[in-house]
């Protein structure tokens, strides 16, 4: 796409030339926000070994086993408890119960309000959240602890809906993939850093507590971050340049960007007719179901078969993330020398690395389920390349909410997104709906044939009805009275 905007001069270089912009500043603040969500939402994983005891004392009522009551031991604790399976499951699964809640109001309420408010609002709540997670223990034993972590899924619901929604409003679609990137991949940089990290906070004079309190504080640096430097639209913005402002507005969409007051109600009916929408709600649902199935299901694969204990190698638990880390950048240079060949569109950019990030990851599942079991470092490469190189989604059907609808995309985020959630919760129990005896190599080739078919089958949809052309359900009419009431435009008027 190419806009008048090229040639405007900001200082010795073209508006879309420069560095760091505004609108690059706006997406490092979304990245370090994803960091924090996902290194939150990881903390419990590592934070409960710590603090459980692996000795054989019968349990206490769940309860601080250390032998002396520590009282409201804010920092350096040493309480240890003895929390059953059952109960362990419900204090990691109670954050994502929450989550999935409020995925749709959130997509709503930012395209209402602003990103910046409900973001600035819910990373803030959920800082808090996580500085007296320890004390809830303490407090109330692991009932209150499920009780915090279930608000903390409700504060960070809104996140990846909020973010689509910023994005929407500051990302020209030149660069909508690499801005896209560059925001989401704070996820794996997060989880990285977490992995890497809580185990030895933990086990230092800090405590496990501190795995906590440092993350929350973290958190409060970033909201006095976003306050300062944030805001949800380029036109609200005080620091950016007309340049650069006048290069987002001509060259964000081909439809028009309405403001939230002139904004038509959500064209519910519209968008749940429309195939394009539908094949991206398949797909972010089959890559979900994947995704987590891979990382939830992995360690206990690779230790009954292999032999080999992800969960106590910092360095190989991490191996995964890292991988998407990096092969996201990677890919965001690739499509940039797609971009400059003649004839390449969009839509053929976002197809061709949607199958990048499908089905490549599908075959290297199904010879996973292949290699001997003599050899370990070829399993753990393999999966380290299926999780890395789904990093090429990002440039696929992730930022396609934006394509499709601009206006829009908050509340189409956290329709997929929540349904996403919903169905890879489900990857857990269809694997011990699947397998009996967790060393029989047989029994997980199945698992993996059938995850590999979810791959295909999302995918293939996609190509056949995925777009990246604005809906006719998103654009107002260009008559001035209906434009004001922000009327979306009828069917037989913008087909695209």
């Amino acid at each position: 796409m190419t806009t008048t905007l090229t040639m405007v001069k900001t200082g010795g270089k073209y508006a879309n030339e420069k560095f760091l912009g505004v609108r690059h500043v706006q997406c490092i603040l979304c990245f370090f926000c994803l960091a924090l969500c996902y290194a939150w939402r990881a903390n419990l994983s590592v934070a409960i070994v710590a603090m459980t005891d692996n000795s054989t004392k019968p349990i206490q009522n769940n309860t601080d086993l250390s032998g002396e009551d520590p009282g409201l031991d804010l920092f350096g604790s040493q309480s240890v408890y003895n929390f059953t399976k059952k109960q362990g499951s419900w204090m990691l699964s109670s954050f994502f119960i929450g989550y999935v809640v409020t995925q749709v109001p959130g997509g709503y309420i930012a395209q209402k309000y602003g990103a910046k408010s409900i973001l600035m609002y819910g990373l803030t709540i959920a800082a808090v959240l996580t500085m007296i997670s320890p004390l809830s223990l303490q407090l109330g034993g692991w009932f209150a602890l499920c009780c915090v972590r279930f608000a903390m899924g409700l504060s960070q619901g809104a996140v990846h809906p909020a973010t689509h929604a910023l994005l929407a409003k500051w990302s020209p679609a030149e660069e909508r993939g690499l801005l896209g990137t560059l925001c989401y991949s704070g996820a794996q940089f997060g989880t990285v850093v977490m992995l890497a990290t809580a185990g030895f906070i933990a086990d230092s004079f800090l405590g496990w507590p501190s795995i906590f309190y440092l993350g929350g504080a973290c958190g409060f640096l970033w909201v006095l971050c976003w306050f300062i430097f944030a805001a949800s639209t380029p036109e609200e913005h005080r620091m950016i340049s007309p340049e650069e402002l006048k290069f987002i507005t001509d060259s964000r969409s081909d439809g028009k960007i309405q403001s939230a007051e002139k904004l038509a109600p959500t064209p519910w009916k519209a968008i749940f007719s429309s195939a394009s929408f539908m094949s991206l709600l398949v797909v972010h649902c089959t890559h979900m179901f994947g995704y987590w199935l891979l990382l939830t299901q992995m360690p206990t694969y690779m230790k009954n078969i292999y032999k080999v204990d992800i969960k106590q190698s910092a360095l190989v638990s991490s191996l995964p993330y890292m991988a998407m880390l990096l092969m996201s950048f990677f890919f965001v240079w690739l499509s940039k020398v797609l971009q400059r060949k003649e004839g390449m569109s969009l839509t053929f950019n976002r197809k061709i690395f949607n199958s990048i990030g499908h089905w490549i990851p599908m075959f290297s599942l199904i010879a996973l389920g292949y290699v001997p079991q003599d050899n370990a470092p070829l399993a753990v490469t393999l999966l380290t390349l299926t999780v890395g190189i789904s990093a090429a989604t990002y440039l696929g059907f992730q930022v396609n909410h934006i394509d499709l609808s601009p206006n829009y995309a908050g509340t189409l985020m956290g329709l997929t997104n929540g349904a996403a959630n919903v169905l890879s919760a489900m990857a857990p129990l269809f694997v011990g709906w699947m397998i009996e005896d967790d060393k029989n190599v047989d029994e997980w080739r199945t698992v993996f044939l059938l995850a590999a078919a979810f791959y295909f089958v999302g995918n293939l949809l996609f190509v056949i009805f995925g777009r990246t052309d604005v809906q006719w359900w998103d654009s107002p009419r260009d008559n001035k009275d209906d434009a004001e009431q922000g009327t979306p435009l009828a069917p037989n008027v913008q087909v695209k």
